[in-house]
């Protein structure tokens, strides 16, 4: 009887990644198998290899009982619903940094080809044009290039930028400050700092909704004129109308652009602009990345089925039945602890600190960390951050963390509180699902079940302010869903409140204007 594994590939991948997968298994490459037949074919499969066109469904898990691990041979893993694998204790794993070079070198390619006007002297050229005079471009040695995220990404390419002679200004306010230095890059303080400064800006950010059109037509205000702009990030961090408005006042000298908000795109308002350079996402196109990809994948599939360790898993490790029976329905409410902390804060230059109060205090709380630490860094940085890897995301940007138990825990079963600088929050959970509830805020008590959209006040405590607040969020056309406040003997006050919709900018001005307060909005995954 053969016991070996059987492994579906159904996308291509480097020739070494099968060869790793053939060793410790037997393997079908099926490449032109539709959604339905390899629904109906995928029953004897211990393992699945996809990329980026699979769809790895909750319904294709179900029609899976054999599956043990679904590697997906790039870094995103939009295209495989980890909850549903997760809660089949079926592994994913991805090739977590294995486009990281391709990524840089084309955001340098791009940034060149601006530069010298190369794409639009060769069109010229092979229409039968020999336009010198017109196609003079720029040198980059001695000019300012100004990124934007100092992820991994972000830093190779301020490494390359560097050896091309260029003065490199970085900004990401979830970067330990040590890391500008190690590398002799100037730290911006804001973002509206490093706009005036910068001949070229390269962004290398995730989309979030804080960042999603933050390259906007107030930013580009703010911008040196003739800056030209790189994007090999994503689509939707720049709002495309007032980019190309940008470019044709003479503002922006010429924007390189190789990601959109929808892809494939084979429409968008930057095709046929004279300035804008347009590539088709080919950031990680490269063999090199691809065969990384491939063969990183392999082995952890490899390791999976074989009993190894697993470094690049995207969902939840595997505990003792115990330590999850207690610590597990307290892993959402860490990870929004960590975002609310980290929002708040508005940056993480040095590190973070978890007290676990109570009964989780008798187990293992090394997952209740790592749960704050994913939280606080997600969506602040391009590379992906889970459960498996968050430690490690910190790491990367020199962010330290400390964490302490004890079983006392005032007035509650268990507390979990997270400290990042002068920002501390505390949560517990309730009743029989779970439901996460802050507790506490920069020092004061508060009750409050944590929502979608959370906003945290500070203010003298006087008369009319909870009026205030709600007259100016009722008067935008937001419902207030809950609201509570804390007071201390100091005469401060701190509001919790919870909307039903996003809050924008221009309303938190508003509420902090009108209440004379401090204000900070939060998105929770809740």
């Amino acid at each position: 009887m053969n016991d070996r594994p059987r492994i579906l590939i159904t996308e291509k991948i480097a020739d070494a990644g099968v060869d790793v997968l053939r060793a410790v298994g037997d393997v079908d490459v099926e490449l032109k198998w539709s959604a339905d037949e390899l629904a109906e074919r995928i029953a004897p499969y211990d393992a699945l290899v996809v990329r980026s066109a699979t769809r790895v469904t909750a319904a294709l898990i179900v029609a899976a009982p054999r599956l043990k691990v679904v590697g997906r041979a790039g870094t995103g893993v939009d295209n495989v619903d980890v909850p549903a694998a997760t809660k089949r204790g079926i592994i994913v794993v991805n090739a977590a940094g294995s486009n990281a070079v391709s990524a840089a070198e084309h955001a340098i390619a791009l940034m060149l080809a601006q530069a010298r006007n190369i794409p639009q002297a060769h069109a010229a050229l092979v229409d039968g044009r020999w336009e010198r005079s017109k196609f003079g471009g720029i040198e980059v040695t001695g000019k300012t290039l100004g990124v934007i995220g100092f992820g991994n990404i972000g830093r190779l390419v301020a490494e390359r930028a560097m050896g091309l002679g260029m003065r490199v200004v970085a900004y990401d306010p979830f970067v330990a400050d040590a890391r500008y230095r190690e590398m002799g890059v100037e730290q911006a303080d804001s973002l509206d700092d490093l706009y005036p400064e910068c001949d070229f800006i390269t962004l290398h950010v995730a989309s979030t909704p804080e960042t999603r059109g933050f390259i906007n037509a107030d930013a580009l205000g703010k911008m040196r004129d003739g800056v030209r702009i790189i994007n090999d990030a994503r689509g939707d961090l720049i709002v495309e109308a007032d980019l190309v408005a940008a470019i044709g006042s003479g503002k922006v000298a010429g924007a390189a652009i190789d990601v959109f908000p929808e892809e494939p795109a084979t429409e968008s308002p930057y095709f046929g602009v004279e300035g804008i350079i347009v590539t088709p996402h080919l950031g990680a196109s490269t063999g090199e990345a691809q065969e990384r990809a491939g063969a990183a994948c392999a082995e952890q599939v490899a390791a999976a089925l074989t009993g190894g360790v697993v470094t690049s898993a995207v969902n939840i490790p595997v505990v003792s039945a115990e330590t999850m029976a207690t610590v597990g329905p307290f892993l959402p409410l860490a990870g929004h602890l960590g975002r609310l902390a980290a929002g708040m804060a508005g940056r993480i230059t040095d590190s973070i600190e978890v007290i676990c109060e109570g009964e989780i205090a008798k187990h293992d709380t090394r997952l209740l960390v790592t749960a704050v630490l994913a939280g606080a860094l997600t969506g602040h940085t391009v590379e992906s951050v889970n459960m498996v890897n968050a430690a490690d995301r910190a790491r990367e940007r020199g962010i330290e963390w400390s964490d302490s138990a004890t079983t006392v825990a005032r007035d509650y079963t268990s507390r979990l509180k997270v400290r990042i600088g002068d920002v501390s929050v505390a949560g517990t959970t309730v009743g029989s699902t779970a439901r996460p509830r802050l507790v506490e805020v920069l020092g004061q008590s508060i009750e409050m079940e944590l929502a979608e959209h959370v906003g945290i006040l500070r203010y003298a405590d006087k008369p009319g302010k909870i009026g205030t607040v709600g007259t100016v969020i009722a008067g935008q056309g937001i419902n207030i869903a809950s609201m509570a406040v804390g007071r201390s003997l100091e005469g401060e006050a701190t509001m919790g409140v919870t909307v039903d919709t996003p809050v924008p900018p221009e309303t938190q001005a508003a509420i902090a204007d009108g209440a004379d307060a401090e204000v900070w909005f939060v998105e929770l995954d809740v």
